[in-house]
C-alpha cells in the first residue's frame, strides 16, 4: 500500500511539473514575440534605414522625394518603422509590376 502511495505522489508531481513548463513555454512565447513587434516598430535613422535596405543615403533621400518610403519628422531629425517601410515596398514593387 505504500508503494502505491508513492507512485501516486510520483505521478502527481510530474503532472504538476508538466503544468508549470507548459506554461512557462507560453509565457516565453509571448514574451518573445511581443519584442519581435517591439523590435519592429522601433524608430530607425535615414543611416539605419539605409543600412537595412542596402542602398544609400542618396538613393533613400530620392525615394522619400518620391513617396516610395514612408517616413517621419521629429523635430529636424527624420525617422522610418522598418515595417511600414518594407509593407511600402512590397506595395509599391506589386503596383510598379501591373
Amino acid at each position: 500500500m505504500i508503494q502505491l502511495d508513492q507512485n501516486i505522489l510520483k505521478e502527481c508531481i510530474r503532472e504538476a511539473i508538466k503544468e508549470e513548463f507548459q506554461l512557462i513555454i507560453a509565457d516565453l512565447r509571448k514574451t518573445t514575440s511581443t519584442s519581435e513587434q517591439q523590435a519592429s516598430q522601433k524608430l530607425l535613422t535615414k543611416k539605419e534605414m539605409a543600412d537595412e535596405l542596402d542602398i544609400s543615403l542618396v538613393s533613400l533621400t530620392d525615394w522619400m522625394k518620391q513617396g516610395r518610403v514612408p517616413y517621419m519628422r521629429l523635430g529636424k531629425r527624420i525617422y522610418f518603422k522598418k515595417q511600414e517601410v518594407i509593407n511600402s515596398m512590397a506595395n509599391f514593387h506589386h503596383r510598379k509590376s501591373r
